[in-house]
C-alpha cells in the first residue's frame, strides 16, 4: 500500500487522510443532492389527487369537488388532463374549513390538541445500529403531519440522519450554533430555541437539525455540573424539556430522535419525554443489545430520580422494525417479546420491505414516494404496515388527550 506524500515530502497522517476523505465524500454528497433537487437544491413534497384527499379527510370525492366549484377553502391546481391536485398545505386549509363548518366533527377533521391537552414529547431511542430509529421517527412525523397535527422534530443525534431525511446536509446546511445545542449550552452564546427552529418543505413539520457540535454538550456538561449548573431547570437533564416548554403552544407533538448512546443528550431526551418509543429489530443479537440498553437506561434513570428528576411517561412502547413475518427465528423472537412485555409491544410491526429501502436511498419516507417509483403492490403493503404502526401510536396520543 502506497503512503500519500504531500508537496513537502511529508507522509500523510491518519487524521489528515480521514479528513481528506471526509471532504471528498461531503463534496460528492452535495453534488448528488443538487442533482436530485435541482434547480433550488431543496426537497419538495408530492401533491395529492382528489381521491387521496377525500380518503384522507373521510369525505366523499363529490363533496370535495363541489367545495372546489363553490370556491370554498383552498382551490386546487389542475393538471393538463383536468385532474385536480392538492398540496398538503391546501389539505390543511380544507381541514380547518370543515372543522369550522361542522363543529361536531371538528376533532375528526382537525385532531390537534385543545386547551388543556398536554403537549406530547415522544423520544425514539435505542443504541443498536439498524433498529430503524431515524426511519421510525421520520415516518411518524410525516404521518402525524398528514393527519393535520403540528409537529416539531428535534434531531439530537450528531450523525444527523434525521436532518438528512429533511434535505439538510449538516456540514453544508447547519452552521455553528444552529442545533439544539445552541438552546441548551451553558455559556453566553446560548440562543432562544425559537431562533433555531426551521420550517420544512413538509407542511406542519418544523425541524431543529443536528451536526457534530452536539458532541460539545457531552464534553461540557461534567464541567458545568462542577461549576454549579446543577439546580432547577439549569441541571443538564432538565434543560431540553425547559426549552421545549418555551414553544409548547406552537405544537401538538414533539418528536426527538435520540443519539444511539446513553449520554447527557439522551438522558435529557428521556426526561423531556412524555412517551418513549424503543425500536427493536426482532433478531436475537439485537434483542440482547437492547437488553443491555434497557439495563443501563434504568440505572441512569434511577440516578436522575435520586437527583430530583421526575420520570413519568404516559406510555412506553416497543416498535418492531424490519420484521420478516416469514422468518422463523424472528417469529420466535417476536413471540418472546410479546410474552414478556405484553401490550407494551405495539400490535402491528413494520415489515422488512424493499419499498422502505428504496425510499431511504432517495432520503424519503414512504409518504413521499409517488406511484410508480416502486412496485404498486410493494408500496401499498409497506404503507399499510407503517400506517398501522403510526396509527396505533397516534391512538395512544389521543388517549392521553382523553379522546
Amino acid at each position: 500500500m502506497k503512503t500519500r506524500i504531500d508537496t513537502n515530502g511529508v507522509a500523510e497522517s491518519s487524521a489528515d487522510k480521514i479528513s481528506r476523505q471526509s471532504q471528498l465524500l461531503s463534496a460528492q454528497l452535495q453534488s448528488i443532492r443538487e442533482r436530485l433537487y435541482e434547480p433550488e437544491a431543496a426537497k419538495t413534497l408530492k401533491t395529492y389527487t382528489s381521491r387521496d384527499v377525500a380518503s384522507l379527510l373521510g369525505i366523499a370525492e363529490s363533496t370535495l369537488r363541489q367545495m372546489s366549484l363553490d370556491g370554498e377553502s383552498a382551490i386546487p391546481d389542475r393538471q393538463e388532463n383536468g385532474r385536480r391536485i392538492y398540496t398538503l398545505s391546501q389539505i390543511n386549509q380544507i381541514r380547518e374549513h370543515l372543522a369550522r363548518r361542522r363543529p361536531g366533527e371538528a376533532l375528526d377533521f382537525l385532531p390537534r390538541r385543545r386547551e388543556g391537552d398536554k403537549l406530547q414529547v415522544i423520544t425514539v431511542a435505542n443504541f443498536k445500529g439498524g433498529s430503524a430509529k431515524t426511519t421510525t421517527t421520520v415516518h411518524l412525523a410525516h404521518y402525524l403531519a398528514i393527519q393535520g397535527l403540528r409537529v416539531l422534530a428535534i434531531d439530537l443525534d450528531p450523525q444527523a440522519s434525521l436532518s438528512a431525511m429533511f434535505g439538510y446536509q449538516p456540514e453544508f446546511d447547519v452552521d455553528e450554533n444552529e442545533t439544539v445545542y445552541a438552546a441548551i449550552r451553558y455559556d453566553e452564546k446560548r440562543r432562544p430555541i425559537q431562533e433555531i427552529i426551521r420550517r420544512t418543505y413538509f407542511d406542519g413539520i418544523d425541524l431543529i437539525p443536528a451536526n457534530l457540535e452536539l458532541m460539545e454538550y457531552e464534553h461540557e456538561t461534567p464541567q458545568a455540573i462542577a461549576d454549579g449548573h446543577g439546580r432547577g431547570d439549569e441541571i443538564f437533564f432538565r434543560r431540553l424539556g425547559a426549552v421545549i416548554g418555551e414553544v409548547e403552544r406552537n405544537y401538538d407533538v414533539v418528536l426527538i430522535d435520540a443519539p444511539p448512546q446513553l449520554g447527557y443528550l439522551t438522558l435529557g431526551a428521556l426526561c423531556a419525554a412524555t412517551a418513549l418509543l424503543i425500536t427493536i429489530h426482532p433478531a436475537m443479537i439485537d434483542v440482547a443489545s437492547m437488553n443491555q440498553f434497557l439495563a443501563m437506561m434504568s440505572d441512569l434513570m434511577h440516578v436522575i430520580e435520586e437527583r430530583g428528576g421526575v420520570l413519568s411517561h404516559d406510555f412506553i412502547r416497543y416498535v418492531l422494525t424490519r420484521h420478516n413475518p416469514n422468518d422463523t427465528p424472528q417469529i420466535h423472537v417476536v413471540t418472546l417479546l410479546r410474552s414478556l412485555f405484553k401490550d407494551d409491544v405495539l400490535a402491528p410491526a413494520v415489515v422488512e420491505t424493499t419499498a422502505i429501502a428504496s425510499a431511504g436511498l432517495e432520503k424519503k419516507s414512504l409518504y413521499e414516494m409517488t406511484r410508480g417509483s416502486v412496485g404498486r403492490d410493494t408500496l401499498n403493503r409497506a404503507l399499510e404496515s407503517v400506517d398501522s404502526v403510526n396509527g396505533e401510536i397516534f391512538q395512544h396520543v389521543k388517549q392521553v388527550w382523553g379522546r
